[in-house]
C-alpha cells in the first residue's frame, strides 16, 4: 500500500516534527482565546491550567523531543530506527491525545487513561529499548540519564493529571525538559561550533557530570526542603555560567542560527536563577515568569532552530537558514520579549501581551509548518532512502 512506504513514515522526526509545527502554531492561540475568555475551556475534567501546561509540554513539547530522540537514539546505537506501523501508531496515539484532551469530559475513566497515556507510554517504551537493547553499541556514555528521565516524564504527567499534586508534576515537567535540553545543547553546541567557526568549546567531563547531577537532582525538586533547592538551583546555574563563558559566546551571538541557542542556555540559567531566589525571597513577579522564561526562551528559542537543522539536514538539503528561517527565529524572540518582559512593565495589559506573544506563535510554527512539512512529506532529495 502506498500509504504505508510513505516518507512521512521513513524515520521519526518526520511525523512528529510536522504535528510539533501545527501544535505550536495553534497550542498557544487557543489557550490565549481560552485566558480572555473568548473559547471555553476544554470538555475534560481538567481545569484550563493544567490543560494549557499539559499540552505545551506532553503535546507540543514530546512532539518536539520525541521526533528528536527517535532520530537521535538510532544513530547514537547505528541501527536504522523505527519507521512504518511503529511511526502510525506513535502519530495516532498523539493525535488521539489532543483529541482527548478537548472533548473527554464524559469519556469513561479507563478510555480516558488510555488516551491520555497511550502516545507517551509508547514512545518512552520504543526509547528505552533502543537504548537498552543496543547499549554496548551507544556512543554516548552519559545516555544512562535517560534511563531515568524516560520514565520519570510518566511520572510527572501522572501527577499533573490524575494525581493530588499538579505542582509537583508541573515542576518534575519542566525539570525534565530542563535536562533534557541540557544534555542536547551540550552535544550539538560541541558540534556546531566546531564545524562552523572551527573552535573547539569547552569540555571537562567532570563539569559536565556534575551539571547534569544537579539538574537530575532537581526533579526530585518539591520533595527537597526550600532551602536545599534555592542552593541546588544556584550552584546548577553558576556551573553553567561558568561553562558559558568558555563556550565563546561572543562567536555564537554573530549568527542567529547558533546564537538563539545560547539564549536558550541562558534562560535556563536565568530561570533556575529566579527559582532559587524565589524559594528565598518573595517577588511580585507578574505571571509565572520562570516557567515561561524556560518555555518562550529555552524551548521557544531552541526548538524552530532544531526543527529547521533537522528537516533540511535530515532530507537531503543543505543546512543552511535564509531569510524566512532567520524571519521564524527573530519572531521567536520578539515573542520572548513580549511574554517575559512587558508583563513586568506594563502589567496591565497583561492579556493582551499573552494574546501578542501567542501570536507571534501562530506565525512562526504557521511558516515551519508551511515550510518544513511538504519537506517531510517527500524523499530525500540527495537520493538516500532514509
Amino acid at each position: 500500500m502506498p500509504f504505508l512506504t510513505h516518507p512521512v513514515w521513513l524515520v521519526g522526526f518526520r511525523p512528529l516534527f510536522s504535528l510539533a509545527c501545527l501544535a505550536g502554531a495553534a497550542l498557544p492561540v487557543l489557550w490565549a482565546l481560552i485566558y480572555s475568555g473568548y473559547l471555553p475551556v476544554p470538555a475534560t475534567p481538567f481545569s484550563s491550567l493544567q490543560w494549557h501546561a499539559h499540552e505545551m509540554f506532553f503535546g507540543f513539547g514530546w512532539a518536539v523531543l520525541g521526533g528528536f530522540l527517535l532520530t537521535s537514539t538510532k544513530n547514537w546505537v547505528n541501527i536504522r530506527g523505527y519507521h512504518g506501523p511503529a511511526l502510525m501508531l506513535l502519530a495516532g496515539a498523539w493525535i488521539f491525545e489532543r483529541f482527548a484532551m478537548i472533548f473527554a469530559g464524559h469519556w469513561p475513566t479507563p478510555l480516558l487513561a488510555i488516551a491520555c497515556n497511550l502516545f507517551l507510554g509508547c514512545i518512552v517504551a520504543m526509547l528505552m529499548w533502543t537504548l537498552i537493547h543496543h547499549r554496548e553499541r551507544d556512543s554516548y556514555r552519559d545516555n544512562a540519564f535517560f534511563m531515568f528521565v524516560l520514565p520519570a516524564f510518566l511520572v510527572a504527567k501522572y501527577l499533573m493529571l490524575f494525581g493530588d499534586n499538579f505542582n509537583a508534576g508541573y515542576s518534575m515537567a519542566i525539570s525534565l525538559f530542563r535536562l533534557a535540553f541540557l544534555v542536547m545543547l551540550e552535544r550539538t553546541l560541541t558540534q556546531f561550533m566546531k564545524g562552523i567557526f572551527q573552535v573547539s568549546i569547552l569540555r571537562l567531563p567532570k563539569l559536565d557530570l556534575a551539571i547534569k547531577l544537579l539538574a537530575l537532582l532537581l526533579v526530585i525538586e518539591f520533595t527537597l526542603p526550600a532551602p536545599l533547592t534555592a542552593a541546588i538551583s544556584f550552584l546548577l546555574a553558576l556551573l553553567l555560567s561558568i561553562r558559558f563563558y568558555f563556550w565563546k559566546p561572543q562567536l555564537a551571538l554573530t549568527r542567529i542560527d547558533i546564537g538563539i541557542m545560547y539564549v536558550g542556555y541562558l534562560a535556563i540559567v536565568g530561570q533556575l536563577l529566579i527559582e532559587a531566589l524565589g524559594h528565598i525571597i518573595h517577588f511580585a513577579w507578574v505571571g509565572s515568569l520562570s516557567v515561561h522564561l524556560f518555555t518562550f526562551g529555552a524551548m521557544g528559542a531552541v526548538i524552530p532552530s532544531m526543527i529547521i537543522r533537522i528537516s533540511k539536514g535530515h532530507t537531503g538539503r543543505k543546512v543552511v537558514f535564509d531569510r524566512l528561517d532567520k524571519a521564524v527565529l527573530y519572531i521567536m524572540l520578539l515573542a520572548l520579549f513580549i511574554r517575559i518582559l512587558t508583563p513586568q512593565l506594563f502589567p496591565t495589559a497583561y492579556v493582551l501581551w499573552i494574546q501578542l506573544s501567542a501570536l507571534c506563535w501562530f506565525a512562526a510554527f504557521g511558516a515551519l509548518a508551511w515550510r518544513y512539512i511538504p519537506f517531510l512529506m517527500q524523499a530525500r532529495v540527495d537520493g538516500k532512502e532514509h
